[in-house]
């Protein structure tokens, strides 16, 4: 037996796995890139915002906050401003009281990002998210799946996976791997990783995000701003090493492949942003896009499959995986091994794939 479990995917799901469960048995992760986080996780706004998500999400994110506040110079101040238009008061009110923030008039939203333009009618704020290094999390994972002796292998796309009575027989990178376990935590391509073991898919859906990263508006400093974004998250914005990313927040669904950002969309995303500011677009900097990748419930899903308990999923993470990582990968890890959870028992209901795959 070549591992006690075999981790397909090489992303944040993949990673916090390994570190989780790494002291628990031999730990291969196979990733089918040249590099980890090359898709998705390579590519998130990164916000630690706990009350951003469904339910079951936000707890997931609250039980991460203590690991997130033990883990020096992962997150750093950003604060969250939500704009609306004169006729989007309904919606916007909403929105400010789900995220908890705080309303304000335009004035005092105008003296912290200066560009707000006279189309905004509505304001809200909170210091109540955060930054998050995102490399500085991923090899902090890293390093200790790989201090527990965790194996990671590069160019390794899975190609076959086989059950005998002994477990799995995955063919990766032109090898078979032998494992007790495995964790599907291939993002976009869970469900196609569940098939190849024989399994049936659980449906999940794959969105494309568009990004553009422009100069900073105006030459102003934007390294104080909030993350910014419009009623109804027709479109966000967000401060990036000295320039603003700027997102239309669009939901596509597409197949899974390694995304790029359509341009029309991403016009459609810039112009609303423009129709809210003072200051118009000019350039580009750059351009690209991510695949956030939801169940059918849009709630993460954790842990052993009803119909084979050593197939394990960490799936459907679509914009939270970061900001759940810590209390998402420790869940799979108590689940996979058998110990009782940390978190709350109707809260795990609500995370395990038995909510959508009856026996």
């Amino acid at each position: 037996m070549d591992a006690d479990f075999l981790i397909i995917g090489g992303g944040i799901a993949g990673i916090s796995a390994a570190a989780r469960l790494a002291g628990a048995g031999r730990v291969i992760l196979v990733e089918a890139e040249g590099a980890l986080a090359h898709h998705a996780s390579g590519r998130s706004a990164a916000l630690f915002e706990p009350r951003y998500g469904l339910p079951p999400v936000v707890g997931l994110s609250l039980a991460s906050e203590p690991y997130f506040r033990a883990a020096e110079g992962v997150l750093s101040p950003r604060g969250l401003l939500v704009l609306g238009r004169a006729d989007q008061e309904a919606e916007f009110r909403a929105e400010a009281a789900a995220l908890g923030v705080t309303e304000m008039t335009v004035e005092a939203a105008r003296a912290i990002v200066p560009i707000l333009g006279p189309a905004v009618a509505y304001a809200a704020h909170a210091e109540h998210a955060w930054d998050i290094d995102t490399d500085l999390l991923l090899q902090g994972f890293l390093k200790t799946a790989r201090g527990h002796g965790a194996e990671v292998r590069l160019k390794a796309g899975v190609t076959a996976i086989a059950r005998d009575s002994g477990g799995w027989q995955v063919t990766a990178g032109g090898e078979v791997i032998s494992a007790r376990r495995l964790v599907n935590a291939a993002g976009a391509w869970v469900d196609e990783v569940a098939a190849m073991a024989g399994l049936p898919k659980l449906g999940f859906q794959p969105y494309r995000r568009s990004m553009a990263r422009i100069p900073a508006p105006g030459g102003h400093d934007v390294s104080r701003w909030p993350m910014i974004f419009g009623t109804g998250e027709s479109w966000y914005a967000k401060p990036d090493a000295g320039a603003l990313i700027v997102s239309p927040a669009e939901e596509h669904p597409m197949d899974p492949h390694d995304a790029w950002a359509d341009d029309m969309v991403l016009a459609e995303g810039l112009a609303r942003y423009e129709e809210m500011v003072t200051e118009p677009v000019t350039r580009l900097i750059s351009s690209w896009a991510g695949l956030r990748t939801f169940a059918p419930d849009r709630v993460l899903v954790l842990g052993p499959d009803p119909l084979d308990g050593d197939f394990i999923w960490s799936a459907g993470q679509g914009g939270y995986g970061f900001q759940t990582s810590p209390a998402a990968s420790q869940l799979v890890a108590d689940l996979a091994l058998g110990r009782p959870p940390a978190l709350e028992p109707a809260l795990v209901a609500k995370l395990r794939p038995d909510r959508l795959r009856k026996v």
